[in-house]
This record gives C-alpha cells, structure tokens and sequence, in this order.
C-alpha cells in the first residue's frame, strides 16, 4: 500500500468516523488521527483518541476497548499532548514507531527498538491488547512491546516486574486526572526484587502492600488466587521476575486500575451482556491495609484497631489510650544477643515488610543463621521462588503487620531470654492451677466448703422461693430464661436484692441519676468499690419484661468497646433491675444540648464520638457473632465515658437479622419522634439503613448542638434535617456547625461529615449506604462520596409531639413513642 493510498484511506476513516480493520501496519508507512488498527480478535483499537469528557482538545495515541465507552488502556504520549487533528505517527526503516506533529518533529518514540536493516517489521496490535513491533518474517521476533512500558492498567498477561537481563522495570502509574493521562501521584508495582511484593505508593511514600509472595498467593490478600476465574502466574530465572495473569473465560473483559485518586480497583465486563464495568474489589479497601497503621510489632484487627504482638507492650499507652497508634510497641524484655535469645511462633498474620531470601535453608538451619545474626528479629519457611528458597528473614524492627486469620503464614519472632522464661512460666503455672484446681474441688469444696456452702444454698433457694413465686410466674418465659439457662453458657451473674439496696442506698434521690418511661436510673457502688448504674423497672414502665429481658439476651452476648457493658440484672420479689457499668458523662444529650458543657465538645472530640458510635453500629451490623438492628438510636442512648469514649445502650427494642435477612416488618412501631426513619415510621419497615437515618440525624445533632425534632429558625418551618439539606444546596454547609467550634484547620473535615450525614438520611433506604461504607467514607478522604438526596422527613410533622420533659437526664434510655399501624 503506498504512502498516498494510506493518506487517502486514513482522510476517509476520518471523516466517517470508522475504523479499517485491519491490526498491522507496515514498515515506512504513515498514518494521521482518525485511522486506527484493531486486533483481529475486535477486543482493541489503536489510534488517536481524546479523554472522555470532551472538555479537552488534547489528542493522545493511545489503546483502549473496541466496540466499548471509551476505555483507556495504555497511552504513548501521556506526557506530551498534541493540541489538534494533525497528528502523524510512522514506522520508520530503522522499526522505530515515530510520532510526528507538525513543526515541532518528534513528539513521542519508541527509540530503545531499532531493529538491524537486515530485518522488515511490522506494527500489530494483538489480541492480548499488546502492541509490538515485530519481524515480518516466519520467526515474528518482538523488537519492543507496549507491555514492557504499561500506564495505568493491568492487563492478562501484562507482567508486573523486571527484565532483570536489561534492567527494565514494568510498573503501572495512575493518570494525573481522570481526564489527563500524564504521569499521576500514585504507581503500584512488585516490589522489591530481593522478596517480591505488590506495593502501592504516593511518589516514593508506601500506601498499601502485599506480600512478600508465599509461593501461591501474596501474603495478607487473596484477591487473585480465590477468583476461579483466574490464573496466576509467579516467574522468577536469571532473565526475568514477574507475576501475571490469564482470565480463563474468553467471554470476559478484565483489567486493574490505579485510579488518580490512589485506589487499585480491579474490573471486569461480560461481553454482550454487561452495560458497564463491574468493579469487583478495590484492594486497598480494608483500614488494616494502611501501611505501618499500628507502627512496630503492632498487628492491625478489623476496623484499625489494633494490639502488640504478645511479648510486647505499647511505646505510648497514652496515645494509644487515644486511638493513635504509629507509634508501635516495645518489648517488654530487651534482647541480649548470644545469651539465651530464642523464637516464639506467630500464626495468622500478614507476614511484615521488608523481607529478605537467605537461601534453599531446612528451618533448623534458617533458625541458627537467624539467630546467629543479632540484628534478624524474626524468620519464616516460604518457597517464595517455587525453586526450593525455604529461608525467608527479617532484619530490624518489624511493621506493618495484619491479623489474617483466613490465611497467614507462620512467623518465628525473636524473643528475649526473660520472655521465652516467661512463656515457659505461664504454661507451668496453667498446668499448675489445673492440677491445683482439681485438688481443691476435690479436697476443700467436699470435705472443708461443702457443708457450709450446701446450709448457705438451701436457706438462699427457700428465701427466693418464699419471696418470688408470685413473679416467677408472671416471669415466666422471659426472666426465667436468664436462671435456667446459666449452665448453658449464657453467664449474666445475678445480684440479689439486698446488695442492689445497699449499693445505691436503698435508691434514695440524691443516688437517682436518669428517668425514663421504663421507670429510673440510680448510681451504685458494690462493696468491693466498682460504681454501678442500675436501671430500675417500675411496674406500669412503657419497657415491658418481653423488653427487658431481650435487652438482657442480646447485650451479655456483645462485646464492644463502644458498646454499654452489662455487669448483671437482679429478679427478686416484684424487682426486676439491669445492672451496667457507670458511665461517669452520663449520655451525649447531657453534652450536645447543654450551652455550657459543649464547649468542652471540640471538634476533634465531636469527630471522635461520631467515628466511635460508627464503629459501635458496624460491630451490631456486620462483625458481632448476631446481626443486631438496634431500632431506637439517639442521642440519649449514646452514653459517655470518662475519656468522652461513646459506647451505644439500650436494646429493649432492637431485633436480631438472620445473615441473610435484608429488612422485616412490624405492626408495633416503637421508637423516638426525630430520629426514626420514613419506612420504618410511616409502614412498620425496618433494616440496618434504618439504623443509618438515626445514625445520620445524631451526626449533624453533634455537628450543629441542636436536637432535629426542636430545632427553630424564624425563615422556615424546616427540622435540622431540612435545614442542612437547604444549605447544602446553597453550598454553606458550614453554617450548620455548632458556633462553638472554631477551629478552620478541619473544615474539610466537616463538611465532609455534614456531607456523610446527609447521604444517611436520604428518603430511600436503598439510597442510603451501609455502616461499613460509612465507616470507610468517615475514614478516608479519597473516597469519592455521591451528592445526597433529598432526606426524609426535612419538615416540622404536625403530628402531637411526645412529651421528653423527663427523658432528657436519662442516662441509660429516653422516653419512645409508641404507635400501632392502622394497615
């Protein structure tokens, strides 16, 4: 094909808009914007393109998805635009892929491939995606290849790594912009050669890492390896260091992206039947993999929190008292090399950065070579080669470690002489207090306690008898159930009337601290000093047994630290009570709505409840061992430690979810006026996104210090909600926060609450997001957060308001509204 057939063609396919499909492109050829190859199998398009939105005049040359919304690939010229339609690229005699723009030459080259004149090749844009230039010959002898130079995606068969024989290092890196492909912030790569692992960097910064590779997946993800649509593949010779892999359905799209916001989300598309890309899973989604979160020997649990290794005590217990835990942990026990050091197995954990492959060691062997060098802390068994390399060692302190029960390697961490002699101690003295234990059941409890102990029972039981056979029958199926089932594993201890009376001095007034429509609240202290808050059930309380007693059920059986911990309840005669641990803050509303108090509520701290009570719901959702929806969230029921720590009480109402379980329904509507959702109000419906609108109502209570169901403008009628929705729209947001908080250095903070808080009470539950999106959106200024809809219940109700006079000091629940559907 000449040159000028090749111009007259390329003019054409401008000016219809189409493609030649072809996918080679001869030596000494030229084509200019508008004519593109396309590989043989219609999967990919080479050509000149523009970014997406059309606000850009830029042309690149570029590959992206044929037949597909335009999906950018791979771009040549990312750094270096052309500003208009008179692009020109050529394959010059040399094979070097040349491209031109106008007056100002070479733009962009392939100059590392020139190809001996004793060769003819070709440009061919093969079906993997993969543009190379090649011998046109029999032996099709690749030249260069835009696999070796990839931009911002991972494609099958791309290899992640190094050409060690030439020194090439292919790595992806994110666009600048969504719609600028230049060179971006944030590169993700297999990092370092020594022990290959995935990283994800900011400049040279790490992020997010995985790894070292164990011989069949990357330590700490799964992601790859549990797909069975997908193989993996790890290559590691004298030539080459990679990993890759191959999608085994034909009929699926797949690639993974480094967006310019620093996510790495892998995608996939179902051909002929999917309408848009399906992102199946962003790795760096989990707060655990946060490089270094938890600092030196710290390991990383769900939602960030996080405790040292066993052997090892926090740096700074006041900071990790505080939620901030870089600063990592110490030993407790200072080694002292060539003395008596030795190792103590680890399992379930992401194995720690910075690892180093000493060889083809037997474990006895890398154990002596480890312990032999007094800077190697610790050592683990991984072919990470799959050649036979068994000894894989870490030199200096250990971090970014990650609890990973469903698949950790094991560790040997070095410990000093006095931890192994410890360890040694305490399994000694286990068995010790067994035997022990054993012995005095046997001796003391039969021959010196029995007697004592069986005269105590009997006149104890009659006295009960005696006192409680009325109620036990009213009781009868619900507080019964906590006595006879206290052999089975449910162990709530169970206080008797006379220590409660005593504890809170017979319930005098100066010890009554809350009321509520279940009857009151009144501090206590047992005899051995613990204060104690002890919720008494009056006999006509709006709380009846059947709510009493789920209450008990569900919380002995939720542990949380932002959950009220139930100490014990007391059923004698006609006395029914819970007993909780003492709160010294009393509840949020004691703070939020009092002028003086929140002052002391600034902004870090209000920022500080507001993740706590979130992290408090995502436990009820999704991590307790019960799927707990808890139906009656405010601000009452939020209750405050002495360090302003928020723990969530009261769950007379709420309802346990099968794990599969979405929404149910109810004729009983129980709840408070302002915080209960439009569905669960208006038709008995009721989901954890209802749990979410109460959730989103208390945020912007402690974001503005005003209650929704109270708050008055003199310009509208509007609630708090209907409020910030207005001045949302205006773009003020800021004019919603509480004018006590001063501080201009986290306004993006807030408004990125405010914001959160708005997408909570959105009209729809299904608008509405889940508390693990939520907790993520709370955690992560990267994540790029929807516009919110209209919320429900934005306007002042005409209905009769419920009176709360007497609920506002309730420490422990609040007067609820309670209504019957009429359906």
């Amino acid at each position: 094909m000449s040159t000028l057939t090749l111009l007259v063609c390329s003019l054409v396919a401008l000016n219809l808009q189409t493609s030649l499909c072809i996918d080679t492109f001869k030596q000494n050829q030229s084509f200019i914007d508008g004519f593109t190859l396309v590989s043989s199998n219609q999967r990919f398009e080479f050509g000149f393109f523009s970014p997406s939105n059309g606000s850009s005049t830029n042309r690149y040359l570029g590959i992206w998805y044929h037949n597909l919304p335009l999906t950018v690939v791979w771009v040549a010229n990312r750094n270096y635009p052309i500003y208009d339609l008179f692009g020109k690229v050529r394959l010059d005699e040399n094979g070097v892929l040349i491209l031109y723009h106008g007056s100002l030459g070479s733009v962009w080259s392939t100059n590392g491939a020139r190809v001996a004149s004793s060769f003819a090749c070709v440009l061919q844009l093969l079906d993997s995606g993969n543009l190379v230039i090649r011998d046109d010959g029999g032996n099709k002898t690749i030249f260069w290849e835009s696999f070796d130079y990839p931009t911002d995606t991972l494609l099958p068969g791309l290899k992640l790594g190094w050409k060690l024989d030439v020194g090439l290092h292919r790595f992806i890196r994110s666009w600048k912009t969504s719609e600028d492909p230049a060179d971006g912030e944030y590169s993700f790569s297999l990092d370092p050669p020594e022990a290959p692992q995935l990283v994800l960097r900011s400049g040279s910064r790490k992020l997010f890492r995985w790894g070292p590779f164990d011989g069949s997946s990357f330590s700490g993800s799964t992601t790859f390896t549990a797909n069975p649509l997908l193989q993996t593949m790890f290559v590691y010779n004298y030539q080459e260091l990679y990993f890759r892999y191959e999608i085994l359905d034909e009929s699926i799209l797949s690639r993974l992206v480094v967006s310019s916001t620093g996510l790495a989300q892998y995608f996939t598309w179902k051909v002929n039947s999917s309408k848009e890309w399906n992102q199946l899973v962003t790795f760096n989604s989990d707060p655990c993999d946060n490089y270094a979160n938890c600092g030196h020997y710290g390991i990383c649990y769900s939602l960030s929190s996080c405790k040292c290794l066993s052997g090892f005590t926090p740096d700074s217990p006041r900071d990790w008292g505080l939620f901030s835990y870089s600063g990592g942990c110490k030993r407790k026990h200072e080694l002292n090399c060539g003395h008596g050091d030795g190792f103590v197995k680890y399992n379930a954990l992401k194995l720690p950065d910075n690892p180093i492959v000493w060889g083809n060691y037997t474990s006895h062997l890398c154990e002596a070579k480890c312990l032999e060098n007094c800077s190697c802390m610790a050592y683990a068994n991984l072919d990470v080669y799959r050649n036979g390399s068994r000894c894989v060692v870490w030199i200096g302190d250990l971090v970014d470690l990650k609890n990973y029960p469903d698949g950790g390697e094991p560790i040997y961490i070095r410990m000093a002489h006095a931890e192994l002699d410890s360890i040694a101690d305490a399994k000694r003295k286990r068995a010790t207090v067994k035997i022990v234990s054993v012995v005095t059941v046997i001796g003391v409890l039969l021959l010196s306690c029995g007697v004592v102990w069986y005269f105590g029972w009997i006149i104890r039981h009659r006295r009960k008898d005696q006192i409680g056979r009325s109620s036990k029958s009213q009781l009868s199926g619900s507080f019964q159930y906590v006595e006879d089932n206290q052999d089975s594993g449910f162990q709530l201890p169970l206080y008797d009337l006379e220590t409660i009376f005593l504890a809170c001095n017979n319930f005098s007034e100066r010890n009554k601290i809350g009321q509520g429509g279940f009857g009151s609240v009144y501090k206590g202290q047992l005899s051995n000093g613990q204060e104690i808050a002890v919720k008494r059930l009056v006999e006509k309380s709006t709380q009846g047994v059947e709510e009493l007693k789920n209450e008990i059920i569900l919380i002995a059986k939720l542990q949380h630290r932002n959950l009220v911990k139930l100490l014990g309840c007391c059923i004698e005669g006609d006395e029914t009570m819970l007993v909780y641990e003492y709160l010294p803050n009393k509840s949020l509303n004691n703070f939020i709505y009092d002028k003086p108090k929140r002052k002391q509520l600034t902004w870090r701290k209000r920022y500080h409840i507001i993740k706590g009570i979130a992290r408090g719901l995502l436990y009820l959702h999704q991590d307790s061992r019960l799927r707990i929806i808890h139906r009656d969230l405010k601000t009452s029921n939020i209750l405050l430690d002495s360090e302003l720590n928020p723990k969530i009480s009261d769950f007379g109402i709420a309802r346990i979810f099968g794990t599969h379980q979405l929404q149910d329904m109810t004729k009983r509507i129980i709840g408070t006026y302002g915080y209960m959702s439009p569905e669960y109000a208006m038709n008995g419906h009721y989901s954890v996104k209802s749990d979410v609108y109460s959730f989103g109502v208390i945020v912007l209570e402690i974001i503005s210090g005003y209650k929704n169901w109270a708050f008055h403008h003199p310009d509208h009628d509007l609630n708090l909600l209907g409020h910030s929705w207005m001045l949302w729209n205006k773009r003020q947001p800021l004019e919603v926060l509480d004018p006590v908080v001063q501080d201009p250095s986290y306004t993006n903070q807030i408004i990125r609450c405010i914001h959160v808080a708005l997408l909570c009470v959105q009209q729809y539950p299904e608008d509405r997001p889940k508390m693990s999106t939520i907790y993520a959106m709370l955690s992560y200024d990267n994540i790029e957060l929807p516009e919110p809809k209209e919320p429900g219940f934005c306007k002042k109700s005409n209905t009769k308001k419920v009176d709360t006079s007497a609920s506002d000091s309730s420490t422990v629940n609040e007067v609820t509204m309670t209504t019957m559907s009429g359906r």
